[in-house]
């Protein structure tokens, strides 16, 4: 069913039942959570994990593809 369909289909009900679907539509919609909240969260627990920033001192991993490139030619070499 399209929106344009449902549009129709609610203007033909009753007053009272078009006020009940309304009234589900918001509740449906309270139910769901706010995606900018959702990402948020995201990177929140992200930022709280222990393993972020534990390289950030790391000289040699400034340029990671160099430093994957020295790593695969120091195990193809063996």
């Amino acid at each position: 069913m399209n929106l344009q369909t449902a549009v129709e289909k609610l203007g033909a009900l009753p007053k009272e039942k078009q006020a009940e679907v309304l009234d589900f539509i918001e509740f449906l919609s309270s139910r769901l959570p706010n995606s900018a909240t959702v990402d948020e969260r995201r990177q929140l627990a992200l930022r709280e994990e222990p393993f972020v920033g534990m390289w950030a001192d790391r000289e040699d991993l400034s340029d990671s593809t160099a430093w994957v490139r020295e790593l695969r030619r120091n195990e193809w070499a063996r």
